[in-house]
């Protein structure tokens, strides 16, 4: 336990600080800067695992508390990991349960020990999670990346709250550390807190990189504060971390976002955005969002994105609208599939513009579009 680690990150190329990179697991590569496709509960919402690797998608996250919760982690392990469960080839990575300690705090009790969860689903039923029960649920997911267990501060909070938080999730992290079985192509990867205070994100940092991970986790960001103070972590805390190891900023974000955390030294994202908005009629397109909802559609011939090649961009606006109103599954399958394929398309745009010194540009030209600006 807690041996020598084995997922392996090339660094290839930077421009700035953007990087450009691979990481290579036991379910194959996938290439950096990344936008992982959120698969909650061993699905990506409205799409199967084919329509999901169409759209470009090549690492998906799943989470290790709403697994626990239904089906089970043994249940997960008898029938072959999540890979086979839920036909997902490549790799896989799965979020702790740490942001549900701040999404379902009305029913969590934090302790030393672990996190008491009184159940989302029934309301009566208690689980305690621990960071070593975490990282062996995880283990029997089969995810090629496991987090550490940690608390997700809601945004603001006061110095004091934040100085505790650091300290204990730092011990959670030894212990998530030391629970982990190390095996070739996977690893688990360290979580930095601190919440908008630059020298706790520091303390937090030098401690985890002491312990030593796979890669690192920017956390606790993306939860209503200002874009300008998630850049600011950024830019605090990405200099402090090993270049030789991937970055992974949770929980974001917009395409702005993701242009600017990259612009940082940021890998790695996952974000329900893309799929959540094509749940509720929303397209992503390279001159800003869309409300298919929206009667101005009604008669509209025109593709979401004629730069698009998804198979929702081979319709009209029209169609799309019409399938919105009518409340027509489809019509969440296609704007789902759709908004993925965009932000994968931005991800390779993003790739080439690193490999080839030009990101500063892209960014601009990218945003000069998005906003119409």
């Amino acid at each position: 336990m807690g041996g020598t680690m084995s997922l392996k990150f090339d660094l290839i190329k930077t421009d700035g600080h953007a990087r450009r990179g691979r990481v290579h697991t036991a379910h194959g590569c996938f290439e950096t800067p990344a936008f992982m496709a959120v698969g909650t509960a061993a699905t990506v919402k409205a799409l199967t695992m084919e329509q999901v690797s169409a759209t470009g998608t090549q690492v998906i996250l799943g989470n290790t508390y709403h697994l626990m919760m239904r089906p089970g982690g043994d249940l997960v392990e008898k029938m072959g990991g999540l890979h086979k469960f839920g036909g997902w080839r490549g790799p896989i990575l799965t979020d702790s349960g740490g942001f549900q300690v701040m999404s379902l705090s009305n029913l969590v009790k934090m302790k030393e020990e672990g996190v008491e969860f009184t159940s989302h689903i029934d309301g009566g039923i208690k689980h305690f999670l621990r960071p070593e029960d975490s990282v062996h649920i995880q283990h029997q997911l089969d995810s090629n990346i496991t987090m550490v267990l940690d608390e997700c501060l809601h945004l603001p909070t006061t110095r004091e709250r934040a100085a505790k938080n650091v300290d204990m999730v730092t011990r959670w992290a030894r212990r998530s550390k030391d629970a982990f079985v190390d095996r070739p192509g996977y690893g688990i990867f360290g979580i930095v807190q601190g919440a908008d205070f630059p020298d706790l994100r520091e303390k937090s940092a030098q401690a985890l990189t002491e312990i030593g991970f796979d890669g690192y986790a920017i956390g606790g960001l993306a939860v209503g504060e200002p874009q300008e103070v998630m850049f600011k972590m950024i830019a605090t805390v990405a200099p402090m971390l090993p270049a030789d190891k991937p970055r992974y900023l949770m929980g974001v974000g917009t395409p702005l976002d993701i242009l600017g955390a990259v612009e940082r030294g940021v890998d790695m994202f996952d974000c329900v955005m893309p799929t959540r908005a094509g749940r509720t009629a929303m397209a992503f397109t390279r001159h800003g969002t869309m409300n298919m909802r929206n009667a101005k559609y009604r008669e509209d011939d025109a593709p979401l994105d004629d730069k698009c090649d998804c198979p929702a961009c081979k319709l009209s606006r029209a169609y799309i609208h019409h399938l919105i109103k009518c409340n027509e599954i489809l019509g969440a399958t296609l704007l789902t599939q759709h908004n993925l394929w965009f932000y994968q398309d931005l991800m390779r745009g993003i790739r080439e513009s690193i490999e080839q010194g030009r990101f500063a540009e892209f960014k601009s030209e990218f945003i000069k579009k998005y906003t119409g600006e």
